[in-house]
């Protein structure tokens, strides 16, 4: 299915909530790109600035006290390259977003999405985050949207997913009819200088700075997404499809 650009009067917005610097260009910078494309706007509210991150570069040029910066920037690059027009970061300390109080972490992003109004929220699954962070994030947003319901009833919520994962997703708890499947092989290109730009943490990967067409072969083609919210949409192929 070929999604086509909306003859709106203002754009279509969707806003990422996230935890780390790199979560939307490993996880889903295809879906963004490809939607940035078709004139969407998109944000992304970052927890942390990843300051507590393993991997300090081959060789390393980084530190802990350099990391913060340092990780801020590439995401910004990230976000050029994939076309988020607006980063906002909570300034939460990396690996603590579980220990934020879930009530105020609530009422925060509560008060981004009112503001940024999107039709369209990606975040983690509380669940299957694959992180504490993750999950934290997850819970939070997927609360503060069930809270906005009314106030915002033109918002959408879903979950991101790791690779492939959701081809199958009765593994982890999910009806098929759940899944969104996004096609992103015009945009694998994107995906991967959106990784490259997160230099200090895919150095390590030498599969990603490999000769540029052999690595955009070896992207998947498609990013899968589950719908938080019954009625589940079967076969859906685009997260604005609810957008009237």
């Amino acid at each position: 299915m070929t999604i086509q650009v909306r003859n709106k009067k203002e754009p279509l917005r969707l806003t990422l909530v996230l935890a780390h610097p790199d979560d939307e260009s490993f996880i889903c910078g295809g879906t963004i790109a490809k939607y940035a494309a078709l004139g969407a706007d998109i944000s992304l509210v970052c927890a942390t600035k990843g300051e507590m991150g393993r991997r300090m570069g081959n060789p390393p040029f980084v530190n802990r006290e350099t990391m913060p910066a340092l990780r801020e920037a590439e995401l910004r690059e990230a976000c050029r390259l994939l076309g988020i027009g607006d980063l906002r970061f909570l300034g939460i300390r990396d690996k603590l977003v579980e220990c934020e109080p879930v009530s105020q972490l609530v009422e925060t992003i509560k008060t981004e999405l009112r503001f940024r109004k999107p039709h369209v929220v990606l975040t983690f699954h509380e669940r299957i985050g694959g992180h504490p962070d993750h999950c934290a994030i997850g819970l939070a947003t997927t609360r503060a949207c069930a809270e906005l319901k009314r106030e915002l009833p033109q918002l959408r919520l879903y979950f991101i997913s790791f690779g492939e994962a959701m081809k199958r997703p009765e593994k982890y708890g999910f009806r098929k009819e759940q899944i969104t499947r996004i096609d992103i092989t015009d945009q694998r290109r994107s995906k991967m200088l959106s990784f490259r730009a997160h230099r200090s943490q895919t150095e390590l990967d030498k599969s990603l700075w490999g000769p540029d067409d052999r690595v955009v072969r070896e992207f998947g083609t498609n990013e899968y997404f589950i719908q938080a919210d019954a009625p589940y949409r079967p076969g859906e192929t685009d997260l604005f499809a609810h957008v009237k």
